[in-house]
C-alpha cells in the first residue's frame, strides 16, 4: 500500500518561498546549510497557527527572553500563516524548532527530514478519568435518546466533524470507520461514502451545538478539549465508538540543528514544566500544558502513521 504522506497535497498548499522568507525575516534565498551558517547567532523557532499572528507574538515574548537566557543566544519566534508554512520553513532551514500537532509533525519528518523530540504532556480526560499524559482519545457519540446504539447504524444519516485538519477529529475518527468496513480502505478514505453529509463545524464545541439542535445525527468529542466541555458532551450524549491512542502536540527539531544547541534547548523546554513556567505556557501553547516528555518520531507518531496508512488521507490546506 502505498504511503499516504507521499501523495500529500503539501506541494500545493505550501506558502511561496518568498512569503515564507518573509513570514520568517529572513532576506533572501539560500540553501539550508548557508542559511543555517548566515543565523548560527540565531536560533529561529515556528510556531504552528493556533491565534492570530498578533497575538502570538505578544503571547511569545516571555518564551523568548527564557529561551536567550538559558540558551546564551537570540531566540526568534516565527508564526507562518499556515500549517504547511511550519513545515516548509523546516525544509528550507528558515527554523531550527518547531511546535507543531501531530499530522503537520509526520509531514515535517516526511518532507523535511525533521524530527519529533519531545512530546506535549497535557491533562486529558481518558473515559471518565483525568490523566496526564501525551495522548488521548476521542469518541463518536449520539444524543442519548439517539435510536442508534453502534456506527454502523449511521449509514445515509449526517454528522459533523470539527476539520479535515484533525487528527483526532478527522484521522482517527476516520480509521475507526475504515476498521469497521464502513468506509472503502483501498483509495482516500471519504466519510460520504458512508454518511449522507458531513458538517465541518470548525471546532468540538460547535459540533456539540449542532447535535444538540438536531442538525446532526452524530458528532466527534475529544478528551483534549476543556475540561467542562468534554464533561458537559459525556453527560448528554450516548458513546457508540471510541478511537485512540491520538498523540499530542510535539516539539520538532530540523535535521541542521546539531549540538551544543540541540541539547540545551531540549532541556530547557523540558524545565517549561516547572511549576513557574506553567501559566505562561498555557497562554502560548494550550491551556492544558503540563510539561514535555522526550520521545521519538516512531513513538510518538506510531498511532498516527497507522490511521494514515489505512485511511490514505491527504493533508490538505487552502491559502485564504
Amino acid at each position: 500500500m502505498r504511503n499516504p504522506l507521499r501523495r500529500s497535497n503539501l506541494s500545493v498548499a505550501i506558502l511561496s518561498i518568498a512569503g515564507l522568507m518573509a513570514a520568517c525575516s529572513s532576506p533572501t534565498a539560500t540553501s539550508p546549510a548557508a542559511s543555517l551558517a548566515q543565523n548560527q547567532q540565531r536560533l529561529v523557532i515556528a510556531v504552528q497557527p493556533t491565534n492570530t499572528p498578533e497575538q502570538l507574538t505578544s503571547d511569545a515574548q516571555e518564551l523568548r527572553a527564557y529561551l536567550e537566557q538559558r540558551l546564551g543566544r537570540p531566540v526568534e519566534l516565527v508564526f507562518p500563516t499556515t500549517f504547511a508554512g511550519v513545515i516548509e520553513a523546516m525544509r528550507f532551514g528558515h527554523a531550527q524548532a518547531a511546535f507543531m500537532s501531530a499530522w503537520p509533525a509526520a509531514l515535517a519528518q516526511r518532507h523535511a527530514g525533521a524530527e519529533v523530540v519531545l512530546a506535549e504532556v497535557r491533562e486529558v480526560v481518558i473515559g471518565d478519568q483525568k490523566a496526564e499524559a501525551p495522548y488521548y482519545y476521542s469518541y463518536w457519540v449520539v444524543r442519548p435518546d439517539s435510536e442508534f446504539t453502534s456506527l454502523d447504524q449511521l449509514r445515509g444519516r449526517k454528522a459533523a466533524m470539527p476539520s479535515q485538519l484533525s487528527t483526532s477529529g478527522y484521522v482517527a475518527p476516520m480509521a475507526k470507520l475504515v476498521d469497521l468496513g464502513l468506509v472503502p480502505g483501498d483509495k482516500e478514505a471519504d466519510p460520504k461514502a458512508f454518511f449522507s453529509d458531513v458538517i465541518y463545524s470548525g471546532g468540538y464545541a460547535q459540533g456539540w451545538e449542532a447535535l444538540k439542535n438536531g442538525q446532526v445525527d452524530a458528532t466527534v468529542i475529544a478528551g483534549d478539549v476543556a475540561e467542562s466541555l468534554y464533561r458537559d458532551v459525556l453527560a448528554n450524549t450516548r458513546v457508540i465508538e471510541t478511537q485512540g491512542p491520538i498523540p499530542s502536540h510535539g516539539v520538532v527539531f530540523s535535521k541542521d540543528l546539531v549540538d551544543p544547541t540541540r541539547t540545551l534547548l531540549r532541556d530547557a523546554l523540558m524545565d517549561l514544566g516547572r511549576p513557574e513556567y506553567r501559566p505562561m505556557m498555557r497562554k502560548f501553547i494550550s491551556g492544558i500544558f503540563v510539561g514535555f516528555t522526550p520521545t521519538t518520531t516512531q513513538e510518538h507518531l506510531a498511532s498516527l502513521n497507522g490511521y494514515l496508512e489505512r485511511t490514505q488521507l491527504a493533508f490538505v490546506e487552502r491559502l485564504r
